[in-house]
């Protein structure tokens, strides 16, 4: 499976109609862009279970900018609409096969208990 251009119009919907998202933020001019762009792709062809979306920064800086996105490039995994992996740098193959097959490993059971625990208390500890 080839990797999907995301924008600021199709970004939100990939993450929430997908159950694994994998999304390299990246730029033209960044040289570890550029040696990381081949390990995405071949990753893309040899998981077509998995959606690998990439975000150009330049073109998309308000989407890279409400992600807080600081280096690129940065990776962001998503599992059932939540995000469970961010790291900024280029991955070697072998990491990225092992992030994915962690992904794939996931209890989301257990995520979106975790979730829903953490959302409980940032609710209870907000001012009234």
């Amino acid at each position: 499976m080839a990797t999907t251009a995301l924008t600021a119009d199709t970004f939100e919907r990939s993450i929430l109609d997908n159950d694994i998202v994998v999304v390299d933020f990246w730029a033209a001019w960044c040289g570890p862009c550029r040696m990381f762009a081949p390990v995405f792709e071949k990753a893309s062809d040899s998981h077509p279970d998995v959606v690998f979306g990439k975000v150009d920064t330049e073109a998309e800086q308000a989407l890279a900018g409400a992600l807080e996105i600081t280096s690129i490039p940065t990776i962001m995994a998503f599992r059932e609409g939540v995000l469970v992996f961010r790291q900024a740098g280029a991955l070697p193959g072998p990491a990225l096969e092992d992030v994915l097959t962690r992904l794939k490993a996931l209890d989301m059971a257990e995520v979106h208990r975790a979730v829903a625990a953490q959302e409980a208390a940032d609710g209870a500890a907000a001012p009234a």
